[in-house]
């Protein structure tokens, strides 16, 4: 009998994932649910986005002047000020690390949680490692899943270096993690990811 990958008499919390960096097929088999990477056609938005003029100087002149070698220099600098344009928006909430408890195992603070009606987007933002934040970013939507009363809308979630952001979908019905293998750059493709998250957000 393979041994498991993480222990089921220990309790974990988020992070504790991006720390051990388990083998994520094997630790999303554990819970229950399954993993595929492909390339995704994520909705964009046809909004007018004169909203957001300015943002993107906004977000190259931090660049020019901030030092983003810290996680939480990151957040600050180029997510929050997205993420928080974003939710003004579309008149959605935001809470900054959102406690979940679910069980031992799914428990701990989510950097930003966004919440429109029946539609909600997770994001986790790291400092440089897109992998293991992916790894913590499914545990975190296995979570929601649990906690949520049963629905078949798909759970959509992002980790973020910053000045990368990549998306991942839960379909509830399936139990299937899909990993979009796009990148979107910050500040250069900042039109299209707004999009997307605004999209998301819009609902299908």
């Amino acid at each position: 009998m393979l041994k498991s990958v993480i222990d089921p008499n220990k309790s974990y919390s988020f992070s504790d994932y991006f720390e051990l960096n388990p083998p994520i097929r094997e630790l999303l088999t554990y819970f229950g649910y399954s993993f595929q990477a492909k390339n995704v056609a994520l909705r964009r938005a046809t909004a007018d986005l004169s909203y957001f003029s300015g943002l993107k100087e906004k977000l190259e002149a931090h660049l020019t002047i901030a030092n983003l070698t810290s996680e939480a220099a990151r957040r600050e600098i180029l997510v929050a000020p997205i993420l928080l344009e974003v939710a003004f928006f579309m008149q959605a909430t935001v809470d900054i690390e959102y406690a979940l408890h679910v069980n031992k195992q799914l428990k701990g603070k989510i950097d930003y949680y966004i919440q429109r009606q029946r539609n909600l987007f997770v994001i986790e933002a790291k400092n440089d490692d897109l992998g293991r934040g992916l790894t913590q970013l499914a545990v975190e939507l296995i979570a929601f899943d649990k906690w949520l009363e049963p629905d078949d809308k798909p759970l959509y979630g992002c980790i973020s270096v910053g000045n990368v952001w990549q998306f991942a979908m839960l379909d509830r019905v399936t139990k299937v993690i899909t990993q979009d293998i796009n990148s979107y750059s910050v500040p250069t493709d900042l039109e299209e990811l707004l999009r997307i998250l605004i999209a998301i957000l819009e609902g299908e």
